[in-house]
C-alpha cells in the first residue's frame, strides 16, 4: 500500500524531540494558554514577518475570527472560490455575510482574479482568495487592481504554510491570514489548531477577546466570545515542526519534480501549474484528467492511495442550496470536480513510490 498522505516518517524523525518537549508539558501541568503558546505565536511572527499572530483551535475558527474583526456581517458580501474546503464559506455563513463565488483558473485551480473583478459591488466588503494546494494566489496584484482599502482581503492559508508571492510570504500579504494546523498541512499538530496573523492592532484586539470568551481581563467580558484556545501540547508540537517546514515544503517540491518529470507529455493528463512569481509548496500534488475515474479506480487496484479534492463544488452543496440560483454557473469549477485527483503527497514519500505510481499511471493510460 501506498497511502495518499503518512505520516509515520516524520514522527520517526522527530519523535525524540516531541516526547522531551512533551514530558516538559505534562511536568508543568498548565495545559492552556502556557509559555508553548506565547512561543508559537512569537515564532509566526517571526516567520510571517507581520506584526500580529493570534492562535486558536481551528482554520475554521480562524476565518471566523478574521470576519468578525473587520465588522462583516449581514446585508455585506464576500468573494471567494467554489472550488476549496467547506470552511471558507462557513466562515462566511457565520457571520450572517453573503457569500459570492467567483470561478477558478482551470491552469492554477485558484480563483480567478479576472472573476474576482466582474463580482465586485457596493456591497463588497471582502474577497477570500484561497491559496489552494499551496499554490500563492497573487495578493499583491489584486490589491493594485481593486485599489480601495475598504475591501479587505482575508488570506485562507490552510493549504499553504511557507509559501509566498516574490520572497513574501502568505498570510502576511493581505489585511488577515488564516491558517490551519490539522495534521495534513504543510505546518500541522497532532490534532486541531488555527492561527490569524495580521498587521493591524485593532483585528489583533478584536480577535484576541473572541478566541477567549469576549475576555481580556479574567472574568471581565466586554463582547460575546468563544472558546478557541490552542492548547500547550498542541504549540509544543508546532514549535518543533516550524523548524523543519522549510525542509519539508522542499521535499514536497523535489516530490512534485519527480511526479513532473515522470507524468510529462501523457496525454488526457495535465500536471499542477509552477507559480513564476511565487512559491508552490505543494501542499497537494493533484493532477486533471478527463479519465480520473479509470486512473483512480486502477490506482487503488494497486494499492496506491489517492484523493478527490474537491468531488462538488460549493454552489451544490446541500447545506447551501438555498443560497444560490439556478444562473450560478461556476464551469471551471464544476468541471475540475469531475476530472482533478490528487496523487501521493507528502515529504517524506520514498522515490521508488513515486517511481511506481507513475508507471502505474502511464499504464492505465
Amino acid at each position: 500500500m501506498i497511502p495518499q498522505f503518512d505520516l509515520t516518517k516524520e514522527y520517526a524523525l522527530l519523535e525524540e524531540e516531541i516526547q522531551h518537549e512533551l514530558k516538559k508539558v505534562f511536568a508543568k501541568t498548565n495545559f492552556i494558554g502556557g509559555d508553548n503558546v506565547t512561543t508559537l505565536e512569537s515564532n509566526i511572527v517571526k516567520y510571517l514577518g507581520v506584526k500580529y499572530a493570534i492562535s486558536c483551535n481551528s482554520g475554521t475558527d480562524a476565518l471566523h475570527f478574521a470576519l468578525k474583526s473587520l465588522n462583516i456581517g449581514k446585508g455585506d458580501e464576500v468573494i471567494t472560490t467554489p472550488f476549496t474546503f467547506i470552511s471558507t464559506l462557513e466562515a462566511i455563513m457565520y457571520v450572517g455575510a453573503k457569500p459570492v463565488f467567483a470561478d477558478i483558473e482551470l491552469d492554477s485551480y485558484n480563483i480567478s482574479k479576472t472573476e474576482i473583478l466582474k463580482k465586485i459591488n457596493k456591497k463588497t466588503k471582502a474577497i477570500i482568495p484561497v491559496h489552494l494546494f499551496g499554490y500563492p494566489f497573487d495578493v499583491r496584484d489584486l490589491k493594485r487592481e481593486i485599489n480601495n482599502d475598504k475591501i479587505k482581503i482575508i488570506e485562507d492559508c490552510a493549504q499553504s504554510f511557507g509559501s509566498g508571492i516574490n520572497c513574501q510570504r502568505v498570510g502576511g500579504i493581505g489585511d488577515v491570514g488564516c491558517f490551519s494546523f490539522y495534521p495534513t498541512k504543510n505546518l500541522g499538530c497532532y490534532g486541531d489548531g488555527g492561527m490569524i496573523t495580521t498587521n493591524s492592532e485593532q483585528v489583533f484586539d478584536i480577535v484576541k477577546k473572541l478566541k477567549n470568551h469576549g475576555s481580556s481581563k479574567r472574568y471581565h467580558h466586554d463582547v460575546i466570545g468563544y472558546n478557541s484556545r490552542l492548547d500547550e501540547i498542541q504549540a509544543a508540537i508546532l514549535n518543533i515542526k516550524l523548524k523543519y517546514v522549510d525542509q519539508f515544503n522542499l521535499m514536497r517540491v523535489k516530490v512534485a519534480d519527480k511526479y513532473d518529470e515522470n507524468l510529462s507529455d501523457i496525454k488526457n493528463l495535465s500536471l499542477p501549474k509552477r507559480s513564476r512569481t511565487g512559491h508552490h509548496v505543494f501542499h497537494q500534488y493533484t493532477i486533471y484528467s478527463p479519465i480520473r475515474d479509470k486512473i483512480k479506480e486502477g490506482l487503488e487496484k494497486k494499492g496506491i492511495g489517492t484523493a478527490i479534492y474537491y468531488p462538488i463544488s460549493l454552489e451544490k452543496q446541500k447545506a447551501y442550496k438555498n443560497q444560490y440560483s439556478e444562473k450560478n454557473r461556476f464551469s471551471n469549477s464544476n468541471k475540475l470536480t469531475k476530472n482533478c485527483l490528487s496523487l501521493p503527497m507528502y515529504p517524506h514519500l520514498p522515490e521508488d513510490h513515486i517511481h511506481m505510481v507513475c508507471s502505474a499511471i502511464k499504464k492505465i493510460i
